[in-house]
């Protein structure tokens, strides 16, 4: 048997209405007596109606879904911003579609032509590591499609940006190990092309200069966040002649790593070498030992990122305001960098 798609012209029919009628109920046009609009809604239930969202959106000009892309999601981090925008984005009455770039450019391009296919209102977007043009985020704010950045943000473009505060939370991480006498303090560091890496950077340079800790070149790694390529640069750091007995690493999956290649090699977790990390991933406090690092509110990123969203789809383009929000760390010390915790 042929199944059939209930339509607004069986809700008409079963109301004895216009079907233009249904349609300007159903999308909630002010001019619909509200009676009206309760029995079509009513109805709709009834008959298990379903929303042609494509036919909504010719007729009003909007999908009513926002886009969410993120680099990622072989981390906690991503997964949890996306579950506080989530939950943001469904309180205010909005679909979400969500892709992730698995660390690529090209992946990144075609998730925004995905996004531009499906007419979303506006999208929050966390960047590639390998993102260095940024022409296929332009071309939503040409459109008129409002854009917001967090955690890896485009400096380039005047728009809304979502971040902790990655230079005080480096340069706590840094005052941290010190505290505890560590004094050739490695820094594991992520692509310059982030600015997240430079702001992180900069906070684990003036920690050090503050306290009148002198900068070794020799010390402080970039790196592309390939996780494979960790043990490389630690094996190299432990070559030197003068090895850290510290390692202040760029994101928690890079200090996990850290923790494994040291552990194999034999030396002692703090005692030989501390380490810390940033973000505090979930697998941060059940790797033995367990990790130090950065705290973010990262459930509060998503959230932030959706409420400046929809306040930016709730103006005029000529009103648009480049809001950047800042979000607050905190230090979690674990047995990675103070033995007398274990």
């Amino acid at each position: 048997m042929k199944s059939h798609q209930i339509t607004i012209i069986d809700i008409a029919k079963a109301l004895g209405i216009s079907k233009s009628t249904v349609s300007r109920a159903l999308t909630g046009n002010p001019n619909i007596k509200s009676e009206t609009m309760e029995a079509v809604i009513e109805m709709a239930k009834k008959l298990d109606y379903q929303r042609n969202l494509h036919a909504i959106s010719l007729i009003t000009r909007k999908s009513n879904t926002i886009g969410i892309i993120v680099p990622e999601f072989l981390s906690s981090y991503f997964p949890k911003v996306v579950i506080g925008a989530q939950a943001a984005a469904t309180a205010a009455g909005y679909n979400v579609i969500i892709s992730q770039s698995n660390e690529t450019y090209a992946t990144e391009v075609a998730n925004t032509q995905v996004m531009l296919a499906n007419q979303v209102d506006g999208i929050i977007v966390s960047m590639t590591k390998e993102t260095l043009n940024y022409d296929h985020f332009k071309i939503f704010q040409r459109k008129g499609i409002p854009i917001v950045f967090f955690n890896r943000v485009c400096d380039e473009m005047a728009v809304p940006k979502v971040m902790v505060d990655d230079y005080d939370g480096a340069f706590k991480a840094v005052e941290h190990l010190l505290s505890t006498g560590k004094r050739r303090i490695a820094h594991l560091a992520g692509p310059n092309s982030l600015s997240m890496s430079v702001r992180r950077l900069n906070g684990y340079l003036d920690a050090l200069k503050k306290n009148n800790i002198p900068i070794d070149e020799d010390l402080i790694i970039p790196y592309d966040l390939t996780i494979g390529k960790v043990k490389i640069y630690v094996n190299h750091l432990l070559q030197l002649k003068h090895p850290p007995d510290a390692i202040f690493a760029i994101n928690d999956p890079t200090a996990i790593e850290t923790i494994l290649v040291i552990k194999k090699i034999g030396l002692r977790i703090p005692q030989d070498i501390a380490i810390v990390g940033f973000s505090n991933d979930y697998i941060s406090s059940i790797i033995e030992p367990s990790l130090t690092t950065l705290s973010q509110p990262v459930e509060k990123i998503g959230e932030t990122a959706i409420t400046l969203l929809l306040d930016q789809m709730n103006r005029n383009v000529s009103d648009w305001k480049a809001v950047t929000k800042v979000l607050k760390t905190d230090l979690v010390i674990r047995n990675s960098t103070v033995a007398s915790l274990l």
